[in-house]
């Protein structure tokens, strides 16, 4: 028996769709993939909103299956699309450096996906490596280790990239 409040379907979707797009869109880099994510991991609540327990089961729920179908979905286009046909992120920069921050962005979508999704979910979610874990049904500790990882990795790989930079201007 659900114990959310009585609450009307859509306004639960108007709630949640952002934060399941922005989920999608950062693990995927394309716009309509991420919204037929979005879709499938809302057609999916509604055969299960039932089983919601709380307003914060619905958002821990809504966040591991937006993760989960995004990788489902990235693996079925590897399996069937080649490295050319999928398009470049659209560069929407608000502030900062935007060769920078386009940059950088390319940089977490050549992480794998497990330490991509965690980065995604820690950096853009603000989500801590707790929740992460429970999200992606993993141990904290490996958690952890994909974060100091791929943190290194970007620190690393920017370095040089910088470094290119710096050295292609001269």
């Amino acid at each position: 028996m659900a114990v959310l409040p009585e609450r009307d379907f859509g306004e639960i979707v108007r709630q949640h769709q952002a934060m399941v797009f922005s989920i999608a869109y950062h693990l995927l880099h394309d716009r309509a993939a991420a919204e037929d994510v979005a879709q499938e991991v809302f057609l999916q609540l509604h055969t299960n909103i039932a089983a919601m327990k709380s307003p914060e089961h619905l958002l821990f729920w809504l966040r591991k299956t937006s993760v989960h179908r995004a990788i489902d979905f990235s693996r079925h286009r590897v399996q069937h699309a080649s490295l050319d046909d999928v398009p470049e992120p659209a560069a929407d920069v608000e502030h900062g450096d935007p060769v920078l921050s386009a940059r950088l962005r390319k940089l977490v979508a050549s992480l794998p996906e497990k330490p991509r999704a965690v980065m995604v979910l820690r950096y853009q979610e603000d989500m801590e490596p707790e929740e992460i874990a429970r999200v992606l049904d993993m141990p904290i500790n490996t958690v952890k280790s994909h974060l100091q990882r791929s943190l290194a990795m970007l620190r690393d790989k920017l370095t040089r990239v910088l470094g290119e930079c710096a050295y292609e201007s001269r």
